[in-house]
């Protein structure tokens, strides 16, 4: 029997939302959603699925539909609706795209784009105070952190103050923050005339909570390496990440 990530509790807690959602309570629903897990977790193809879960075609189906519904979305922020956001920190993480998630069929968006380290798609992130997900969004790896934040920080919640590295040091960016009632706290650049007088220290130095929780993601394998064709499944495979890092809470 392969190892299993859901504990009673965790499942039962799981398992109430997905009805709400409107997931259809089948008696096989645990050892799929297991299987979809399992898959998230090793990054192996959807036919390596070990049998004791399922016809691996039917488990892959029911996650393409549900992908397709956005419901690991959804979930996600169910969960994170009880986020502790004194403080928020945003950044960005390129994922390795596999030569599997090329060559989708029709125009459905990829967000798959050309860097320096070949083919990458990034990961936008916001955490909270705790150093968990509060929100994502996934572009090409060619697409600037910049261009995303206002995105983020519209999505994100009242906060005392936004944490963010010199990436994101702009005029809107920093407006945009200030507009929602929080401290900016982004440094300088380095041919900026300001300079960093007023940036908040200690703050600044927790900003190593989001690159703690990329460093977690990561540890799921089809996460640290795009292995989905589509953006909408491969948004639904983190989605189900930060989820399932959110249960225990």
């Amino acid at each position: 029997m392969p190892r299993l990530m859901l504990t009673d509790e965790h499942w039962s807690k799981l398992e109430a939302m997905m009805l709400e959602a409107s997931i259809y309570g089948k008696p096989n629903l645990r050892m799929t959603v297991e299987g979809i897990l399992y898959r998230m977790r090793t990054g192996c193809p959807w036919r390596d699925l070990p049998r004791e879960f399922g016809d691996w075609n039917a488990i892959y189906k029911r996650y393409n539909a549900w992908s397709h519904k956005d419901i690991f979305s959804l979930l996600f922020s169910k969960l994170s609706s009880f986020t502790d956001t004194e403080w928020t920190f945003i950044d960005a993480s390129f994922v390795k795209a596999h030569q599997h998630s090329a060559g989708a069929i029709g125009h459905a968006p990829q967000a798959i784009g050309q860097s320096v380290g070949g083919k990458t798609s990034k990961i936008h992130l916001a955490v909270d105070a705790y150093g968990l997900p509060v929100t994502f969004e996934i572009t090409g790896g060619d697409v600037h952190e910049s261009q995303v934040a206002p995105l983020l920080i519209e999505r994100l919640p009242h906060a005392e103050a936004t944490v963010a590295d010199k990436g994101y040091d702009s005029t809107s960016i920093r407006a945009l923050i200030q507009s929602k009632g929080a401290k900016v706290v982004i440094p300088r650049k380095k041919n900026s005339i300001i300079g960093n007088a007023a940036l908040d220290v200690y703050l600044y130095k927790l900003r190593h909570l989001v690159e703690n929780m990329f460093a977690r993601l990561k540890h799921f394998r089809a996460v640290a390496t795009r292995f989905d064709k589509l953006k909408r499944n491969f948004v639904s495979t983190v989605a189900l990440a930060c989820l399932y890092i959110w249960l225990p809470m």
